[in-house]
């Protein structure tokens, strides 16, 4: 479950008060027909087995597999280029609007 209708901040603001909350409902109800056991996805069967393994502890971090992807990230000189471009341009900008304002 990610959401529960509300913000996930210390204010809890309502926003629909449901959230994830009908799909949840909606998955419990199919859960023989579908027989989730792809543990990347949001709903899953665990083994019994597995749980006590586990300790019977229930935290979603022990049976959820989460998949990381790799970002690729541009050399600092290519971003600092850019940002050396950019600045550039804002001066450029600035200088123009005060020759308007003369």
């Amino acid at each position: 479950m990610d959401a529960d209708g509300y913000s996930l901040d210390d204010k809890r603001n309502f926003i629909d008060g449901k959230g994830d909350i009908p799909d949840i409902i909606r998955n419990f109800r199919k859960r023989y027909e579908a027989n989730p056991v792809d543990k990347k996805g949001k709903c899953f069967f665990v083994p019994i087995s597995e749980i006590k393994e586990n300790g019977y502890d229930l935290s979603i971090s022990k049976y959820k597999e989460i998949e990381y992807e790799e970002i690729a990230y541009e050399k600092p000189e290519v971003i600092m280029g850019k940002i050396d471009g950019l600045e550039d341009q804002i001066k450029a900008n600035i200088a123009e609007l005060k020759s308007m304002l003369e």
